[in-house]
């Protein structure tokens, strides 16, 4: 089931919504439960028995963990750890490292005869397995106390806004509120409504509109030039972005017209001013995520420069696979860690020159800069996350560094497109002057009349040119 589905926004939603209200607290998570497993099996529905075997394997591991003492408690961990990163691995990364061995096989001419597997990756499966794994590794750490209410595990789990795409929460934040009785109030339902419009304006006006462009081009890579490539790279930002951020803004408005606090997992990331912003503020719950139990782990920064750029490469490497089985994937993490790496080794000699030019006292047009160089460094990334293959992003890198530009080269697209494509723009400045505001709290500043113009708004314009295609979120996929 899809958030911009018109049964989802029209009988789900206002279903769930009323009966959980309506419901005594000692019933609203079995209600809320009951929701989110026929929400998850309105995709593949036997797929739920995936979940229900993680999250039986995790309930009593969590449990004997927090029994036991010593070496002891390993084990249950270890089991855990494995079971989740088990399934993940047959579903999404067994034909992956078999195709690479396979034909690693016959370069060496040896003889391997393992078949791929037939099977579809369950939605979701990254995100449902590193929010179970945090509250294993948390029990086992002594920071949070096992959960013995099965059915509020398998809800922290399982609960509906969240479970396909995050944010990956933590149970110290997220378990404990299921157990608070939420009545409903009127500011708080408001909220969360003026947050579903928002991403859902994201997602059906500007994300699901510039898909159209993007796929055209990315997918049929040999049949266009340099000035293609660089128009699909800058929509194809704003789609990525629009689409995931969209989702996660409609998981915390859910969330909360329930009375439920879900983190931010966006903070306008295209103002970044490096890439290790970029990451501070794009996937905040997955990037943070890595930080606490890959890269702290590790030695975080606490170790000499050499094994610190080695931490940071890992943890991309990691980041990268985590997104998908694909070489693209690995190449995307990776580089973003040596930009990463770069970016913090070259700061002081950049403070130095910048110092030297003369032109420190303008500090406006050193952040313009760097936000605008910053831009680039993703987009060039974002090549690679979108790239079909490692010879599709050779390609089109080629042919973005050697092509011929000329004004006319884009006409003939434009024209055929013109009155999508200024839609498309009008939206982006749209989006980056509200994400600006956001950002800076400013919006809260404006009187609620004004704040209940602009939704009503943004209603008018979702009803009139959004597109309601039943298009699939990109991060489903991962």
């Amino acid at each position: 089931m899809l958030f911009n589905s018109i049964f989802f926004l029209f009988v789900f939603f206002p279903v769930v919504t009323g009966v959980y209200y309506l419901l005594g607290q000692r019933f609203r998570w079995a209600w809320l439960l009951l929701a989110s497993c026929y929400f998850y099996m309105g995709f593949i529905p036997k797929y739920i028995l995936i979940l229900a075997f993680t999250i039986t394997i995790d309930y009593f591991s969590g449990i004997w963990i927090e029994k036991l003492h010593g070496h002891k408690k390993k084990y249950f961990l270890i089991l855990s750890i494995l079971s989740n990163i088990g399934v993940l691995f047959i579903f999404k990364y067994f034909n992956f490292f078999n195709q690479n061995l396979s034909a690693l096989a016959r370069l060496l001419h040896w003889n391997y005869g393992i078949s791929s597997l037939s099977l579809i990756l369950p939605i979701g499966l990254s995100f449902h397995t590193f929010q179970s794994l945090s509250y294993i590794i948390e029990v086992y750490r002594g920071k949070q106390k096992a959960e013995r209410h099965y059915g509020i595990f398998a809800l922290y789990v399982m609960f509906y806004p969240q479970l396909v795409a995050g944010p990956i929460e933590r149970p110290r934040h997220l378990l404990r509120q299921f157990y608070e009785e939420h009545k409903l109030e009127l500011r708080q339902f408001m909220a969360g409504m003026r947050l579903i419009i928002w991403g859902l304006f994201k997602k059906v006006v500007i994300a699901d509109r510039l898909s159209g462009f993007v796929n055209q081009i990315f997918n049929d890579a040999h049949s266009y030039s340099g000035p293609y490539f660089l128009l699909a790279t800058f929509f194809f930002a704003f789609q990525i972005y629009c689409d995931f951020s969209g989702y996660s803004d409609m998981a915390k408005g859910l969330a909360k017209t329930l009375g439920f606090d879900l983190m931010v997992n966006f903070d306008a990331p295209y103002f970044s001013k490096s890439v290790q912003e970029f990451w501070r503020r794009w996937h905040i719950s997955l990037s943070s995520w890595f930080r606490d139990y890959v890269y702290f782990p590790l030695g975080g920064s606490r170790v000499r420069p050499l094994r610190w750029a080695l931490n940071i490469a890992v943890v991309f490497l990691i980041s990268g696979l985590w997104h998908g089985a694909n070489w693209t994937y690995v190449l995307w993490g990776l580089t973003l860690g040596l930009c990463l790496i770069l970016s913090v080794a070259t700061r002081k000699l950049r403070d130095t020159l910048w110092q030297k030019s003369g032109l420190s006292y303008f500090k406006f047009l050193r952040s313009a800069v760097q936000t605008i160089l910053t831009f680039m460094l993703i987009c060039g990334a974002w090549i690679l996350f979108r790239s079909a293959t490692i010879s599709d992003a050779y390609y089109i890198f080629k042919q973005i560094l050697l092509s011929g530009y000329h004004l006319t080269t884009l006409m003939p697209f434009i024209y055929h497109y013109l009155n999508s494509v200024i839609v498309s723009f009008a939206a982006i400045i749209f989006l980056l002057i509200a994400d600006y505001l956001l950002s800076q709290k400013k919006f809260d500043q404006v009187s609620v009349p004004l704040q209940l113009f602009a939704f009503s708004m943004l209603i008018i314009i979702i009803c009139l040119i959004g597109r309601f295609t039943n298009e699939p979120f990109i991060y489903f996929q991962f």
